[in-house]
């Protein structure tokens, strides 16, 4: 295994480039990079512009683990903006393979892509509730977010491409069972999980049972921890996320891949306009020297 970290984390918005020297430079040797909406696929991944960021990722000795973008409308009950989602999936697989990645991330598809509360902010309600409408057809919406991923998937077949599906709660995919729903409804080799416990564990799953249930379809991870109220992305060890079984289990199941650390709600975290500091650094050198006693401790060897 080794460890990876999400360009996003330092930089928000383009260009990453200083984003993946300092990336490098604090000794990773892998890295996630992203577009936020289709825009950022067509104006900011241009052919130009793929070429230099993987000379730059060469040069730097990083591998590219994974690329994300979420398409909109990957569960709306409108087939037109179904198909429009498709396309955007399938732009984004197309940019991977440019940019020399074999993984592609997209977050799970809130049901008919309606709008829900943020879980971060469940504790300052007095009641908490989705609201939904009558008269919602769920086994539709279920029937037509497998068949779009089946699509998808198919996609990634064609390009040699894996799929990393992400969980998120109350999402159409939040929990090792709606995975293992999906792995068996869409029936394809490049479908698994991007496995991200901080997205699990506030949806009342034990970790590393998650990982001996989804086993060897755990494609990729997100490492950062909570106490289960929210999906608040902290240092590994300051929240109730057992990591020793975590990585135990990533390794009972032959695991091989990149550990990613992803810190959104840490100090000195970039977000939006907001730059990252310093701050952020010794947060993520704080972690990888605590997984890396953990990896010693269960007998995973990390790349170095």
């Amino acid at each position: 295994m080794k460890f990876g970290t999400t360009v996003w984390t330092y930089q928000w918005d383009p260009p990453y480039d200083a984003a993946l020297a300092r990336i490098a430079g604090l000794g990773f040797k892998a890295v996630e990079l992203i577009a936020w909406n289709r825009a950022a696929l067509d104006t900011y991944y241009t052919s130009a512009q793929i070429k230099q960021l993987r000379a730059l990722l060469a040069d730097l000795g990083l591998e590219l683990s994974e690329f994300v973008s979420t398409p909109h409308g990957m569960a709306s009950p409108d087939a037109t903006v179904r198909a429009q989602a498709i396309e955007h999936f399938k732009r984004m697989v197309e940019v991977a393979v440019e940019l020399g990645t074999k993984m592609v991330n997209s977050v799970a598809a809130n049901p008919f892509e309606l709008s829900v509360p943020r879980i971060m902010e469940k504790h300052l309600a007095q009641e908490w509730s989705l609201g939904f409408g009558r008269g919602l057809n769920w086994q539709q919406n279920w029937a037509d977010y497998v068949e779009v991923m089946r699509q998808c998937c198919a996609i990634c077949e064609d390009a040699g491409l894996r799929y990393a599906l992400e969980p998120h709660p109350y999402r159409l995919m939040r929990n090792s069972a709606s995975m293992l729903r999906l792995l068996d409804q869409v029936n394809s080799p490049a479908l698994g999980m991007n496995f991200d416990p901080s997205h699990l564990f506030p949806m009342g799953e034990i970790s590393e049972m998650v990982v001996y249930e989804v086993g060897d379809r755990i494609f990729h991870t997100h490492f950062s921890d909570n106490d289960g109220t929210s999906n608040a992305h902290w240092r590994p060890g300051k929240g109730q996320i057992n990591w020793q079984a975590v990585l135990q289990a990533l390794h009972d199941v032959g695991y091989n891949n990149v550990l990613s650390i992803e810190l959104e709600d840490v100090p000195g975290v970039a977000h939006h306009s907001v730059a990252s500091t310093p701050a952020l650094d010794r947060e993520v050198l704080l972690t990888k020297a605590y997984l890396t006693e953990l990896c010693a401790t269960v007998g995973i060897t990390l790349q170095t």
